[in-house]
């Protein structure tokens, strides 16, 4: 249990999580967790250092040389790599191509899950990922589990890639969620699934601020 205040956001890839986590997490004046930075983190490490996914004692040498941490700069959540900024560098396509497979590797969530916890006891925090509510903070405050309609999760998505000038199609886009999807639902640890007291927000047709006062109405219902 923790005496801070937890607010987990759940849901599939490209739903905007991180988006909505940043603007509660301000509005709140809480601490933004993004954890799915911390496995894009940990898959951009294993590609440079070409860690064979299927070696588990490499796998496990390799966390050991891994160190995570975040830091705000203009109103920005930045992560560090080794205290290198890797804020763009995980969000490349090749780094989203392996992710949800490094996600499979229970040694790789079991370390990530226990940095988590620790970072969530220590102060209030906005935490999105896949398994928030139900394996990190199973007692957090406030579930919201986020979905969307496929298609509109890819041209999100490849529109934010377009912006940053990566070179994409939208069918290359639309089948790396489908597949990332098939991979966080069926996966041994830590599954993608809705915690049972999770609030759904389906966001296909609405805005950030809509979806922002979603939530916001939610955490005021529950005294936060």
């Amino acid at each position: 249990m923790t005496n801070n205040i937890v607010i987990a956001i759940d849901g599939y890839s490209s739903c905007g999580k991180s988006t909505l986590a940043k603007a509660l997490a301000k509005k709140l004046h809480y601490i933004y967790i993004d954890t799915g930075a911390m496995y894009r983190a940990v898959t951009l490490y294993f590609q440079r250092n070409r860690i064979d996914l299927n070696n588990e004692e490499q796998i496990k040498e390799a966390l050991k040389n891994i160190h995570l941490n975040f830091h705000s700069r203009d109103y920005q959540t930045h992560i560090t790599l080794n205290n290198e900024e890797v804020s763009e560098e995980i969000r490349r396509m090749d780094v989203s191509q392996l992710v949800s497979e490094v996600s499979t590797i229970k040694s790789v969530r079991k370390e990530l899950v226990k940095q988590q916890q620790r970072m969530g006891r220590s102060k209030n925090v906005v935490m999105d990922g896949r398994d928030i509510g139900t394996i990190v903070f199973p007692d957090a405050a406030v579930k919201i589990f986020m979905t969307a309609d496929p298609k509109i999760r890819a041209e999100r998505r490849y529109k934010e890639l377009l912006a940053k000038g990566e070179s994409t199609s939208m069918e290359e886009v639309f089948e790396n969620i489908a597949h990332r999807d098939y991979i966080d639902t069926t996966r041994k640890e830590s599954p993608l699934v809705r915690a049972h007291d999770a609030i759904i927000l389906d966001n296909t047709e609405l805005n950030e601020q809509e979806q922002l006062q979603f939530v916001l109405d939610r955490v005021n219902t529950h005294n936060v």
